[in-house]
C-alpha cells in the first residue's frame, strides 16, 4: 500500500509506509494522506510505534485469564 505525502517543499509522492515513518522522523513531510484525511504531523491525530500511552484495562489480557480459570 503507498500512502500520499506532501513534503516541506509543497512536492507530492506516494511512499510505503516504512518509507513515511523515516521521512517522518528526519522532519521531511509536511502532510500525509489517510482514508479520513489529510493529517499534520506534530498537530493531527497520529497513531504511534509500540506506544504505552493506553492507560486502560487491556481486555485481551483479561478474557485469556478468564478462560485459563473457568475451563
Amino acid at each position: 500500500m503507498l500512502i500520499r505525502v506532501k513534503y516541506v517543499d509543497e512536492r507530492f509522492d506516494m511512499v510505503r509506509p516504512e518509507i513515511l515513518d523515516r521521512l517522518l522522523e528526519m522532519g521531511k513531510v509536511r502532510e500525509f494522506q489517510r482514508s479520513d484525511g489529510w493529517v499534520m504531523p506534530g498537530i493531527g491525530n497520529m497513531r504511534r510505534k509500540n506506544s504505552n500511552d493506553y492507560s486502560g484495562s487491556d481486555r485481551r489480557k483479561m478474557q485469556k485469564e478468564e478462560r485459563r480459570v473457568s475451563g
